[in-house]
Parts: C-alpha cells; sequence; structure tokens
C-alpha cells in the first residue's frame, strides 16, 4: 500500500490503513482484506471538508450553538466554521498538524500540543493517539491532556465516514436519543432501547444517543464489523446518514453535541472538567465480526 505524500501506511494482518499526519491525524484509508471499510478519501481532498475518511474531534465534538463556551461565570466565544447553522463544530485538533512519535509497521504514535489562546480561549492540551493494527482489526486510543494552568472541560471524538452500501444494518442499544431542530442540535431527551435496522432505520438521522452500551455492529453484505468503545468513548453515540448518501457515521463521542449551553440535557453526557495536568481517555476497538 502506497502512502500519498505526507501519509503514513500501516498494514497488520489484512487490514491496512493511512494516516495524514499533516492533517489532523485524519484516516484517508481503512480496509480489510483489500475491503474498504471507510469512504476512501480522494488523493489531495480535504480530510475535513470531505465525507470520506475519519477525523477526529476535540476538544469539543459536535456544534456549539453561536460558538459559546460557558466556563463558570464567562462565557468564551470561538469562531463560527460552520456559518450555515451559526456554529462551531468538530474542535480545533483536526485543523492543525501532529507529530509521528513513533511508526511502525502496524502501529503508530502521533502527538499533537495546541492551544487556543489566539482566540481567547485559556485551552490548552497535550494530545497522544496510538493507533494499531493487528490480525483481528484496528484499535485506536486517545488521551487528552489538559496543559493549561487552570481546571478546563474538554471533550472528544472520533468521525468515521464507514463505507454504506445498500442492505447495510445497524445495531446497537442505547437508553436515551435526543430529539433535534433544525440545526441538529438536541432539544429534549426521549427513552428508546438504541437502534436495529437497515436504511430505512437511519437514514436521515442526524442523532446523537446516551446510555450507549459502548457496542454497535455495522453489518454490510460484503462484511460485517463490531466497534467496541472504552474509557471517555463508552457511552455517547453520534449516528449521521444523509438520505441517498453511500456513507454511514457511527460516532463514539464523550458528551452531549452543545452539552455546555444545554445543562438540562448536559447530565446525559457532560464535557469533562479537568485540573492541570488531568486526562481524559478512550479507545475504540474495529474488528471484523465472523
Amino acid at each position: 500500500m502506497v502512502a500519498p505524500p505526507g501519509g503514513l501506511a500501516l498494514a497488520g494482518g489484512a487490514w491496512e490503513a493511512v494516516l495524514l499526519p499533516g492533517h489532523g491525524a485524519a484516516f484517508a484509508r481503512l480496509a480489510c482484506d483489500g475491503v474498504e471499510v471507510l469512504a476512501p478519501l480522494p488523493l489531495g481532498a480535504d480530510p475535513n471538508a470531505s465525507f470520506a475518511g475519519a477525523f477526529l474531534m476535540a476538544p469539543w465534538t459536535n456544534r456549539l450553538d453561536g460558538g459559546r463556551l460557558p466556563v463558570g461565570g464567562t462565557t468564551y466565544q470561538l469562531p463560527i466554521n460552520r456559518p450555515i447553522d451559526g456554529t462551531a463544530i468538530h474542535g480545533l485538533l483536526r485543523d492543525a498538524a501532529w507529530t509521528v512519535q513513533e511508526a511502525m509497521p502496524a502501529r503508530a504514535v502521533l502527538t499533537q500540543q495546541g492551544d487556543a489562546l489566539a482566540l481567547g480561549v485559556p485551552w490548552s492540551w497535550q494530545a497522544r493517539l496510538e493507533v494499531t493494527l493487528d490480525a483481528a482489526g484496528l484499535q485506536i486510543g486517545l488521551t487528552l491532556t489538559n496543559g493549561g494552568a487552570l481546571p478546563f472541560p474538554f471533550g472528544c471524538g472520533w468521525h468515521p465516514f464507514f463505507m454504506r452500501p445498500p442492505g447495510t444494518r445497524l445495531r446497537f442499544a442505547a437508553t436515551t436519543r435526543f430529539a433535534r431542530d433544525a440545526r441538529t442540535l438536541p432539544v429534549a431527551a426521549q427513552p428508546c432501547d438504541g437502534l436495529d435496522g437497515d436504511e430505512s432505520a437511519y437514514e436521515g438521522l442526524d442523532t446523537q444517543f446516551a446510555g450507549w452500551d459502548g457496542v454497535a455492529e455495522i453489518i454490510r453484505p460484503d462484511l460485517a464489523l463490531r466497534l467496541a468503545a472504552r474509557g471517555a468513548w463508552a457511552g455517547n453515540l453520534q449516528v449521521f446518514a444523509p438520505a441517498g448518501s453511500h456513507i454511514l457515521c457511527v460516532e463514539p463521542v464523550s458528551h452531549v453535541p452543545d452539552a455546555p449551553n444545554r445543562p438540562d440535557l448536559a447530565r446525559f453526557g457532560p464535557l469533562a472538567l479537568l485540573a492541570p495536568g488531568e486526562s481524559l481517555e478512550a479507545v475504540l476497538r474495529i474488528t471484523r465480526r465472523r
């Protein structure tokens, strides 16, 4: 497997991946036995503007309404990077390069040290990403550490664009589903059992689920996958399946969208208030289901 310029190719067992350290540590490709697991990112395409590959989200995930981040008695303002709905979306880690600390044929460790001080927000972090491929599948481990001098809230997630051939089923258990407004921001928590069905059950969703047990299955005609999350990612799940598309996003996340501005819903998944030096840890394992 040949990586694009600046890319990092990994292979283990039947699994192959290409990472883009210079573009937010995004995945450009993930395949099993030559079958594409993620929609491949076209050569030279922007991983943050393409429905392909996968990218990390931190120090928040999904949307912040108006870019507002209330912390204690202060409300900080983040840039609106989705003008169509007036939100700040998907964090800051994906916008900056990562440093490759270790690179072996089937394992890589990348780090990023960053902050939002230029934006007037006292957010500072050290991030460590470990990606491993083996005979069973892929494991992603993210550690996000508060590098600032003050306690501050943090969240993280992973946004994959899984291939969705016709007949793909999605199955997972959860206790809560969020009703959403026209901008897909959550407005009410509703009891649910999760989701188990084909396109008719999930197409058109851009929806958060809470009380997730950390396990999801994507069952395609050509490949069946099992996702198992631990740590900060084992409680909340975002499902995004645009109508008429070929992709299915099953996103493990650490908190409810816009949680800082929606205290009544934040109890289902708040940002984590980290003391200086304290870390948020998350792990996702993707295996082929036999």
